[in-house]
This record gives C-alpha cells, sequence and structure tokens, in this order.
C-alpha cells in the first residue's frame, strides 16, 4: 500500500528531527537532507525553528544550538561567513580591503564587506558588519585581492596608512602583477568614471597599451572632475581629470 501524503510528511519530520537531535551542535542547510523530499525537509525545519528547537538563520540555514552556562551557543562565524560566500559573492571592503593589499597595518574594529548582491543576511556575517551592496555583477569573475583593489581605488586610497607617494607606488606594483590590470580593465566598464580616470593614470604611469589606455580616457566626460584621493598626487592625475589637491595633501 503507498504511504498517503501526510504519513510521508510525518516520517521525513521524524527522520530530520532524528537527524538534528543526534546532530548535536552545528549547522544545517537543505543540502543535508538531500534523500528527502525537499518541500517537506523545508515544513520540517520551519516547524522546528517555531518550536525553538534550531534557530533560523537565513533562508534554507538553520542553528541546532546547545545550552552553556552563559546561554546558548553560538554558531562559528567562520563556518557562516562560508555559507554566505557560497550563495553570493563577498568581498573585502574598506580597511579590510587596504589591510589585504598591504596598504596599511590596521586591523578593522568593524567588519566591512562588500558584495554583488542586494543584502547579505545579518545572523550569517554578523550584525556589526559595514556591508556596502550592489557592487557590478562582474566582480564575481574576480578574485579577493583585485576586488580588494578597485574597492582601494573607490576610497581613494584613504583607507591606507601610507604617504602619498608610497600609495602610487604600491599600487603600480599590484597592478604590474601578471594579468591583473587585464583583468580590471575588462571590468571597467562597470566602475564608476572616477575609478576608471585612475585606473588610466595609472595605467599610463607604468607605460601600458596607449590603445587601452586610449578607451578609458575616451568613456570619460571631458568637463567632469574626480576626487582622486592620494592618488591627486600622480604627475598625470590633471589630464586624467582629478580635481586639484588641497594644501594639506601636498604638506
Amino acid at each position: 500500500m503507498i504511504a498517503n501524503p501526510t504519513d510521508r510528511k510525518r516520517r521525513v519530520a521524524s527522520l530530520v528531527r532524528t537527524r538534528i537531535e543526534r546532530g548535536g551542535e552545528r549547522l544545517w542547510r537543505f543540502d543535508d537532507f538531500n534523500d528527502l523530499p525537499l518541500p517537506a525537509v523545508a515544513q520540517a525545519l520551519s516547524r522546528l525553528a517555531r518550536s525553538d528547537r534550531i534557530e533560523r538563520l537565513s533562508k534554507g540555514t538553520y542553528y541546532r544550538w546547545r545550552q552553556t552556562r552563559f546561554g546558548r551557543s553560538r554558531p562559528n562565524p567562520t563556518q557562516i561567513r562560508q555559507i554566505a560566500t557560497r550563495r553570493k559573492s563577498i568581498f573585502p571592503s574598506g580597511i579590510a580591503a587596504a589591510n589585504l593589499l598591504g596598504f596599511t597595518t590596521q586591523s578593522p574594529r568593524q567588519g566591512e564587506l562588500a558584495t554583488t548582491g542586494s543584502s547579505l543576511p545579518r545572523k550569517l556575517v554578523g550584525s556589526e558588519v559595514i556591508i556596502h551592496t550592489r557592487r557590478p555583477a562582474t566582480w564575481s569573475s574576480l578574485g579577493q585581492t583585485d576586488a580588494a583593489l578597485l574597492d582601494f581605488l573607490r576610497c581613494g586610497g584613504r583607507t591606507g596608512e601610507l604617504s602619498p607617494g608610497a600609495t602610487i607606488q604600491k599600487a603600480m606594483k599590484l597592478l604590474s602583477e601578471p594579468g591583473r590590470f587585464e583583468r580590471l580593465l575588462m571590468v571597467a566598464d562597470t566602475e564608476p568614471p572616477r575609478v576608471r580616470a585612475m585606473l588610466g593614470a595609472l595605467g599610463e604611469q607604468m607605460d601600458r597599451d596607449d590603445r587601452r589606455i586610449s578607451r578609458l580616457r575616451a568613456s570619460l566626460n571631458p568637463l567632469s572632475r574626480f576626487d582622486f584621493g592620494l592618488l591627486a598626487a600622480l604627475p598625470n592625475a590633471g589630464s586624467w581629470h582629478a580635481k586639484e589637491r588641497r594644501r594639506r595633501e601636498t604638506l
């Protein structure tokens, strides 16, 4: 005799509950129940969350907590960041990006991330983390270092702690690594004009392919002026529409 739908749902719910109880403290995702029908698994997990046996962190991600002398245990931050990364492209931003690139030795007091998505689950990345959303989808094709360098340019180098001259030299060194400048040129069209201008000025200083540099220049409005931040110290910044440097930046 074929079991009716209600009996099947009850059987799945029982299997899900048993696995979670035996599994102890850990994260649970739909993928952990691939041998069971997804709709019934989702319903069972949702019911367990409502009964406070597990905690829902985000869609399809749950946490089986344990009681400690200090209250309920919390999920491992590294594990939940990894889950968030699998779902959406996530990159270091702000001081974290500058630290990764070697522009500063400081570690940010407050985490800072950039993502190509419109949001990130706070329970996965942390409630205190600063999140910059809607980075261009082209960032998904970049590695962490490439994206961090674009983020650094967006900030005009102000997240670093080096002098303007040292910042420029390090930026050119990073761009000189095999393939990096070419990769960034491939996504440059989706970057703000000021980033394209800074890339062009740096590339020109590095004596890169004139045709590619010319295409970057042609993409800029000749009447616009851009805040280059520390990169305004580039000798050719003015020809790339950089705003005039403030006096204190020249001291």
